[in-house]
């Protein structure tokens, strides 16, 4: 948009703030290389078009607004004589982009002096030299502190993840290694048992059925049922009995296996009725190390499949082999991040998840939403522990007209209203001394409002913050990645 081109008045540009040190001759430059020029209401430029003028209002009122998805957010609204916008970044030449990095409009009719950015960064380099290198400084050394305290960020978010990772891993790796070792010293004794039970006076339909009774409990073992500790306890009496009335010595030792394993007093009268009363302790023996095994295969099992959800869950939070952008469900990737931070999280903090599994797949780049949600859950963990250790993280997604609400809530003491505003600037943190960069927000700001075209806000109450990201269902895909679509489910393919 173009204004009404008007004289230019050397004095009257000199009575702005921005100006008024400058000698007349320099004043006269100004006037002679640009220009007044008169806006009626509506935009003056757009954000992301060429930055080709430096704006210094000298009366009316301006509006400056952000694109933040498909809405424009008012960040600014003033009527102060003398503020300027647009090419506030000429003076650096070819080093960096050179687009309005906001939209500009007004509401009444505004006069503002214009001078060409070119001209602006030439009298920046000859009149104010010394300014410029501190700027240009200034600029590149706040960007370069806050890529390596960014990446500095994103490292202690991973050795926290691989701490968390190697203890959930080391458990069950553990529980296997202990497991297996004792299977094999209770196979070694049903081996010995067996060669006991075939030097005895067995015939061979006792044995037929005593092997036949061994198939069965093994049965029975993978259906064992759980049970309450009271029942386990009641079971347990009732079998110790049965073993003592039938001279089993040591019964106090078995019965406690035979529950574990879901078998009852019917089943020990089953064995009972197969063999001979003189062979019956060897009987049970026998079939208790038969149990012992199944068991503990099971223990195997259980750890080796819990081994495996694990690294499943990191190739999914890392998204290893997968394209940067694709169509996903943002469940997945709730899921994994919850498991991997779940030694972080520890046991005093309640995890409560609400999914609408009705939700839609939405696209976007994956690794970098595990990022968000990482950021996310790591501070409201940080506030719980600073509340005394223990709480309630409630992870919730739902539709929020047409995008993907993921809503993190916490109980932990809430985010003051007097920095509020602040929390998503870079460098800030209400971490102490040590534990925060204060880049985690502005990086999940960063990644949901410029990459995602989402947004990202925040409600707090004490005993009540809420951190919400809308995803936008529908978004451009980026020319320079690959896309990767998700498979249907059965449901969707039907």
């Amino acid at each position: 948009m173009s204004g009404q081109v008007m004289p230019c008045n050397p004095k009257e540009i000199g009575s702005l703030f921005l100006f008024e040190k400058l000698a007349p001759e320099q004043l006269g430059r100004l006037c002679s290389e640009g220009r007044m020029e008169l806006f009626q209401p509506g935009q003056v430029y757009t954000e992301g078009d060429p930055a080709t003028c430096f704006f210094v209002m000298v009366e009316g009122t301006v509006v400056l607004s952000r694109r933040v998805g498909d809405d424009d957010v008012e960040v600014s609204r003033t009527s102060q004589r003398g503020v300027y916008a647009g090419a506030m970044q000429a003076y650096l030449g070819d080093r960096v982009r050179q687009v309005y990095n906001n939209s500009m409009r007004v509401t009444e009719p505004t006069r503002f002096f214009v001078l060409p950015s070119d001209t602006f960064a030439e009298v920046m380099s000859e009149w104010f030299p010394m300014a410029v290198h501190l700027l240009e400084g200034l600029f590149f050394g706040s960007k370069s502190t806050q890529a390596a305290i960014g990446q500095r960020e994103r490292l202690l978010a991973l050795g926290s993840l691989s701490a968390g990772l190697t203890h959930e891993l080391n458990n069950p790796a553990a529980a296997a290694v202990r497991a297996t070792a004792t299977l094999r010293e209770r196979v070694a004794k049903m081996r010995h048992k067996l060669a006991v039970i075939a030097e005895g006076p067995f015939s061979r339909d006792a044995l037929a059925s005593l092997i036949e009774i061994q198939e069965r409990t093994a049965e029975r073992v993978a259906k064992a049922p759980a049970l309450s500790p009271l029942e386990a306890s009641d079971r347990e009496d009732t079998l110790t009995d049965w073993l003592e009335d039938h001279g089993i010595d040591h019964g106090w030792q078995l019965a406690p296996t035979f529950v574990q394993a879901g078998l009852d007093v019917d089943w020990l009268e089953q064995v009972a009725a197969a063999v001979d009363a003189e062979i019956l302790p060897g009987a049970v023996g026998w079939l208790n190390y038969t149990v012992e095994t199944e068991l503990l295969m099971n223990e195997i099992d259980d750890s080796t499949t819990r081994i495996s959800h694990l690294v499943d869950a990191a190739k999914q939070y890392s998204q290893l082999d997968r394209a940067p952008y694709r169509v996903v469900d943002v469940h997945e990737l709730l899921d994994s991040t919850l498991l991997m931070l779940s030694g972080k999280i520890g046991s005093r903090i309640q995890v409560v998840k609400e999914y609408d599994r009705t939700l839609p797949q939405v696209p976007g780049y994956p690794a970098e939403l595990n990022q968000v949600w990482t950021n996310l859950i790591d501070n409201a963990v940080c506030a719980m522990n600073g509340a005394g250790g223990q709480g309630t993280l409630t992870v919730r997604t739902a539709l929020d007209h047409e995008r993907v609400l993921v809503e993190f809530r916490d109980t932990g003491p809430g985010v003051p209203p007097e920095i509020r505003s602040r929390i998503f600037d870079p460098f800030f943190t209400t971490k102490p001394v040590g534990q925060g960069t204060g880049l985690g927000l502005d990086i999940s700001w960063r990644i949901v409002v410029n990459k995602h075209h989402g947004a990202l806000r925040v409600e707090s109450v004490p005993g009540d913050t809420r951190f919400q990201v809308l995803l936008p269902l529908t978004a451009e895909v980026p020319a320079e990645v690959p896309v990767e679509m998700s498979a249907p489910t059965p449901e969707e393919a039907a």
